[in-house]
């Protein structure tokens, strides 16, 4: 069989603790994990899958009030991840605005035994989905009943896209097929509805026309206010600038009279006394300005008049610009903006109205399609063949002797509702097909496949894309459930080797794939005062041997059993 290609091992694990209270059985513990690969073990129902469950909350699974232990009010989870080699992620956190204060991310959970669930990545709260896509960049589950997804199309086509690494091309062409279903049922509809859109194209052309008529200009429209408020008060603006001139420069009486009269007394006074003179400069310059606002006054009165015909050419323009504003319920300043979303609107209209442009942006949109589609077809093709070609070798030693795998594509057919050909996911649909045994022909998975082959099968396939997931921890809830023996050695080693270069985390109850970790964890159940409480410890050396020992002899373990279990612990870490 092949071996697993695996990543270069990680300096420091990336899940680092795992903090439970007050969930199902179990009422407070943390975990610490380390590199490489680890197991869970212990006696049935002491809660070694609770803790998958857990972390599975962690990261975004949908919460049930039921989890919470009996007599508690909340149950809060934590779980404290490392990311100094995940720059993916830290990016990610970036634009969510969730950063710590270094490297590590801190996820907590709290679910409320009213119902009421509150998640929290680095002290700030965050929606289930923000949740889910920061665990889908962290953790692989693959847990008890993974296997039983298999036989979904959707699932398998996932599968191979994410072996193939087509992510981006899926995406591509997900878009692409969106913009030509969109492009054609534009055209359908233009065709449908000619008679009402030939109708508003001929209203909204109407609208422009009266709108392009008016020629609204806005400054225009703020000068002819102005000089429509002037005219329309000149006899008042005449008669007060002709009295304020009077009382400036006419008669004896006249400000400048007298301001005349009291400098020269001033100019007297500061030739005796010199303190004087800043008096005498401040009534100067009153004097300056008083003439100057003598001289404005007289230019003002000269361009004041009284124009009845200009001031009804006003009245009847304001009254006109005032009157379409009315019709679309703006104030004059808004009726640019009307007139721009007027010519906006006639200007789709009248592409919608071209047959001949609405066919060529629909083939334009079907060959970017094509084009995407084929794309991703040759590539899933390429990985197609990878794929069944290392899922086959894998099964030969998982008791599936001559078994072949393989990945066929078939052509997908379109949505019910479609406009278009193909689908937002391409071309083909993929089909795992399996052949148990030597000789057989190759037929869909999940007809010829027994629940302990499938379980094999989804491991053989979690080995192979492993491979090349980008995620830093796998997560395995008893796979192994079906096999034992030749075969079990077989997955602790496939398992053993997918730790090389990603931090793994197994639930087993076969002693030869827990053999084959290099941490073991034992979780253990209790009952003081009437209340089952569940307990983990990761155990040294001399205490794995008697773990291992009592997964292969029960409840009597003889020194056999023990040297048995010492020689798989040998076997597992290749002494």
């Amino acid at each position: 069989m092949e071996r697993v290609v695996v990543a270069a091992a990680r300096s420091a694990p990336v899940l680092r603790t795992l903090a439970v209270r007050d969930f199902v059985i179990v009422d407070r513990l943390e975990l610490a994990f380390d590199t490489g690969f680890s197991v869970l073990t212990g006696e049935t129902g002491a809660g070694k899958s609770i803790l998958i469950d857990a972390l599975g909350l962690l990261l975004g699974d949908r919460a049930d009030p039921a989890t919470v232990r009996e007599g508690s009010a909340r149950a809060e989870l934590e779980a404290e991840f490392d990311l100094s080699s995940e720059p993916a992620v830290r990016e990610w956190l970036e634009r969510e605005d969730l950063v710590g204060d270094d490297a590590a991310c801190i996820v907590r959970r709290v679910i409320e035994a009213g119902g009421r669930s509150r998640a929290f990545i680095n002290g700030r709260s965050v929606t289930l989905a923000q949740l889910r896509e920061l665990g889908e960049q962290l953790v692989d589950i693959h847990g008890q009943h993974v296997h039983q997804r298999l036989a979904r199309p959707a699932e398998q086509r996932a599968i191979l896209d994410g072996y193939g690494g087509h992510e981006s091309l899926v995406a591509q062409v997900g878009q692409a097929w969106q913009a030509w279903r969109d492009a054609a049922l534009a055209r359908q509809q233009a065709e449908r509805d000619a008679a009402s859109l030939a109708e508003r194209r001929d209203s909204l052309a109407a609208d422009v026309d009266r709108l392009d008529a008016l020629a609204f200009d806005p400054v225009e429209w703020e000068a002819i206010n102005d000089e429509h408020s002037r005219l329309a008060h000149a006899e008042s603006l005449t008669e007060a600038a002709a009295a304020s001139l009077a009382i400036i420069e006419e008669g004896d009486s006249a400000l400048l009279s007298g301001l005349s009269s009291a400098l020269s007394r001033l100019r007297e006074a500061a030739g005796v006394d010199r303190t004087a003179r800043e008096v005498l400069e401040l009534a100067e310059g009153a004097e300056a300005q008083l003439k100057e606002a003598a001289r404005e006054l007289r230019h003002y009165l000269d361009r004041l008049e009284l124009d009845p015909r200009r001031l009804q050419a006003l009245d009847a323009r304001l009254a006109a610009v005032h009157e379409v504003a009315r019709r679309y319920r703006v104030p004059p300043p808004g009726l640019v903006e009307v007139g721009q979303r007027l010519r906006d609107e006639l200007a789709a209209l009248g592409a919608l109205a071209d047959p001949q442009a609405l066919a060529a942006t629909e083939a334009a949109a079907e060959q970017a399609y094509r084009r995407a589609a084929t794309a991703l077809g040759r590539a899933r093709a390429r990985a197609a063949s990878r794929l069944g070609e290392a899922v086959t070798a894998s099964l030969q030693g998982l008791a599936m002797e001559g078994g072949r795998f393989e990945a066929a594509l078939l052509p997908a057919a379109p949505a019910a509702d479609s406009p278009v050909a193909g689908s937002r996911y391409g071309d083909e649909r993929v089909e795992f097909r399996v052949a148990a045994n030597p000789g057989t022909t190759p037929a869909a998975l999940g007809s010829v496949a027994s629940g302990g082959e499938l379980a094999r099968i989804g491991l053989a396939l979690r080995t192979a894309a492993s491979a090349v997931a980008p995620v830093p921890v796998l997560v395995f809830d008893e796979v192994d459930a079906g096999i034992g023996g030749r075969v079990a050695e077989i997955v602790g080693r496939l398992l053993r080797e997918l730790g090389e270069g990603r931090q793994s985390l197994c639930v087993t109850h076969l002693p030869q794939v827990a053999a084959g970790a290099r941490w073991q964890y034992r979780v253990a159940k209790q009952v003081a005062d009437g209340r089952t409480r569940s307990s983990v410890e990761r155990l040294p050396e001399a205490e794995r041997v008697e773990e291992i020992a009592r997964m292969l002899g029960g409840v009597r373990i003889s020194e056999t059993t023990r040297r048995h279990a010492a020689e798989l612990l040998q076997g597992g870490r290749g002494d």
